[in-house]
């Protein structure tokens, strides 16, 4: 049998696993471009002093030469299956995530299926890496605020502060919809979320921490917006669900003081 969706989701998108694919990617295309360079070298001394006077036994140059573009041959199939397991990864996670917005949808009254719109492509471009995404403090390392990125966050998180949730759920709501890719950007979500879950607003809390973790699945806010997902998730009456997003906490995040927060609340739920 199938497991659930939102488990579904949670592992089709192994952000350490895909971290790990781009690492080995990386050193893989290092490596090409480093025997590329000794071919060529090689064929310019070939072309230069001739074959004439070479060793053509086992270790001749034309036999290295052959060896090295044979292990070529080698790195360039590997590279091109650890993308092609890169690409299948991003768009599973991506359609599932979709899946998980529309079923969230469904259950919320005043949602438009219709304005869903499509779900953005999971992780980003997955020829670089995504821009830093991080709590505001500290802040992402080189990461640069747009003229009033800061000042805004700080009016929506003073409005959380003094209990005026509806204003700083609208505000985080403004604020993620004008810096779309900003270092902020995943604290507003997860901010939003919170202000939401202080207004009783299951609903969209939970997609606000959907967006939260599918925005940084290994960020630091990433362990709390997937526990928080799972329990509003129970909330909603989606216990199976829940229960498989709560796993999720612990096997994601064993050492995370989300996962003790998770075993207990899958306790408390009743999962098996």
């Amino acid at each position: 049998m199938l497991r659930t969706l939102i488990l579904g989701v949670a592992l089709a998108f192994p952000g350490l696993a895909m971290a790990q694919n781009t690492e080995t990617l990386a050193d893989i295309r290092a490596e090409l471009s480093a025997l590329a360079a000794e071919v060529q070298g090689l064929r310019s001394e070939l072309a230069t002093t001739g074959a004439g006077g070479l060793d053509l036994s086992g270790t001749s140059a034309l036999e290295r030469i052959d060896a090295i573009e044979a292990e070529l041959r080698r790195l360039t199939g590997q590279t091109e299956e650890i993308e092609f397991r890169v690409n299948r990864v991003v768009s599973e996670g991506t359609n599932r995530i979709g899946d998980l917005e529309f079923r969230i949808c469904e259950i919320e009254e005043s949602c438009d299926i219709g304005n869903l719109g499509e779900t953005p492509t999971l992780g980003g471009d997955i020829g670089s890496a995504p821009p830093p995404r991080a709590a505001p403090e500290p802040r992402p390392e080189g990461a640069q605020l747009a003229v009033g990125e800061q000042a805004d966050f700080d009016r929506a998180q003073e409005a959380l502060d003094s209990g005026s949730f509806r204003t700083a759920a609208d505000l985080f709501a403004t604020f993620a919809q004008t810096y779309t890719s900003g270092p902020l950007t995943n604290e507003a979500h997860y901010l939003r979320a919170q202000a939401l879950s202080e207004l009783g607003d299951d609903p969209e809390a939970a997609r606000a921490y959907l967006d939260a973790f599918s925005g940084a699945p290994q960020g630091p806010r990433a362990p709390d917006a997937l526990l928080n997902l799972g329990v509003k998730l129970n909330a909603l009456g989606q216990r199976a669900d829940a229960c498989a997003t709560l796993a999720e906490v612990t096997t994601r995040f064993p050492d995370a003081p989300a996962s003790i927060a998770a075993q207990s609340s899958r306790v408390s739920i009743g999962c098996q």
